[in-house]
């Protein structure tokens, strides 16, 4: 037992680094979880990358006039991500092009205008700390950051929910029967967006991604329903958090990868599981479509 209580709870009873680094991952499981699901509820998973990466020009242009400060990075990551994402929808709206195509074409620009503005000031260590984070270094701002990111993206989870299952089911249907089709298309790439942003600064823009598509898409190996998705997204994002931590800690690896790393270890028993489930079955069954109620 005290071997136990050495390796899997001193490390946070004893270092307030831990603890930071713990509570900030859990939050931002929490919110960015549930968001995943619906990302890939509506085969969107590809748009998560593309947006986090549409951070990273607004970030460093906050890195560039202030520094490693918390509000200013988190603002430009905010408005450059909104803009990308409203910039590809209007440009998908308005001519030939699909919202993917657009959607790419921003994010690459983003992304070299963001490598470019943190070379013009920064070292090659800054920047790995824009790209890859450092979520043993979290703070008291960014700590309420991630909160507050976790409470508004659940709650407008909750006040959107219907509709944003009806889009998940059938856009075109929703945009046809109801007004709301198209704003709750930008208000749920603007949860995205908030909850990258968020989590930028623990695991950088290359990895936040990652803590949301990972856990979704390996919950959807276990469940159908809708709720139970994200209640499973959220205990298994919650779970790689903590032993990328841990892992982190005893080993001396770099943290945001652990976490990314103990979330794909996850997907893939989860899918070795799936495959020999798969293996088993009769030839003539067929699988049930996915319950989103």
């Amino acid at each position: 037992m005290a071997w136990l209580y050495d390796v899997l709870i001193n490390p946070f009873v004893e270092f307030g680094f831990m603890r930071r680094a713990l509570m900030g991952s859990l939050l931002l499981a929490l919110s960015a979880c549930p968001v995943g699901v619906f990302l890939t509820l509506r085969r969107m998973s590809l748009v998560g990358d593309a947006m986090s990466h549409a951070v990273l020009p607004g970030a460093a242009f906050g890195f560039l006039l202030y520094g490693l400060e918390i509000v200013p990075m988190t603002l430009g990551g905010l408005v450059a991500g909104l803009i990308v994402a409203i910039g590809a929808g209007i440009v998908s709206r308005l001519t030939v092009q699909k919202e993917d195509a657009s959607m790419a074409a921003f994010y690459l620009i983003s992304l070299a205008l963001g490598v470019l503005i943190v070379s013009l000031r920064g070292s090659s260590v800054d920047l790995m700390h824009v790209l890859f984070g450092t979520v043993l270094a979290l703070n008291g701002d960014a700590l309420t950051l991630i909160a507050s990111v976790s409470v508004i993206s659940l709650i407008a989870l909750i006040l959107l929910w219907r509709a944003l299952i009806a889009e998940c089911l059938d856009p075109l249907f929703l945009r046809a029967v109801s007004k709301l089709g198209s704003p709750v298309h930008f208000l749920f790439l603007t949860l995205v967006v908030m909850n990258l942003v968020a989590g930028y600064q623990a695991l950088g823009t290359l990895l936040s991604v990652g803590l949301m598509i990972l856990p979704a898409v390996t919950a959807r190996f276990w469940t159908r329903r809708v709720i139970t998705l994200c209640c499973a997204a959220v205990l298994l994002g919650m779970t790689a958090c903590v032993i990328g931590l841990l892992f982190s800690y005893h080993y001396s690896l770099p943290s945001g990868p652990a976490i990314i790393l103990a979330s794909g270890v996850g997907y893939l028993l989860s899918t070795g599981l799936a495959l020999v489930k798969n293996a088993r079955r009769p030839a003539f069954s067929k699988t049930r479509p996915a319950r989103t109620e």
